[in-house]
């Protein structure tokens, strides 16, 4: 029984202790009839675009070009968003690389007869800089000169 107890935990998203949103705000949008699914909750794949847009947002401040989505990475559904909510992503730098960043987002919502926020989504995000040409170019970090 032990070991089913441990192969089930090991499916579950790891625990988030915080109770308020960690990063900086990127969007903020209102859940709306349009975006549910068909057992009447806003539908999973328009959360993972709003923190999508989010974290394009974050990206593109930092690398200072257009970015685009190269990888999303250990998306954690916690809680359901209902109409009404008001959903917030929230980014935090992990890492930038020579044409890339990952980024933790996380998605809190405000219910309406509610007063703190609640984590419903996140994951990681992995977007590379690119030029006008779509191709990949180098992030100018403090300390390395960009190339041309």
């Amino acid at each position: 029984m032990t070991d089913i107890m441990t192969d089930l935990t090991a499916v579950h998203a790891p625990a988030i202790s915080e109770a308020t949103p960690l990063g900086e705000l990127c969007t903020r949008t209102l859940a709306m009839p349009a975006d549910t699914n068909q057992n009447g909750d806003i539908f999973g794949g328009w959360l993972l675009s709003q923190m999508d847009i989010g974290g394009g947002v974050f990206a593109s401040k930092l690398a200072k070009s257009r970015t685009v989505t190269v990888a999303i990475d250990a998306m954690n559904f916690r809680k359901p968003v209902f109409v009404g909510d008001l959903v917030s992503v929230h980014a935090t730098l992990v890492r930038i690389g020579k044409t890339s960043i990952t980024v933790h987002l996380e998605a809190w919502v405000m219910r309406r007869k509610e007063k703190q926020f609640i984590l419903v989504t996140d994951g990681k995000f992995t977007y590379v800089a690119i030029d006008d040409q779509g191709l990949p170019r180098e992030i100018p970090q403090a300390g390395r000169p960009a190339t041309a």
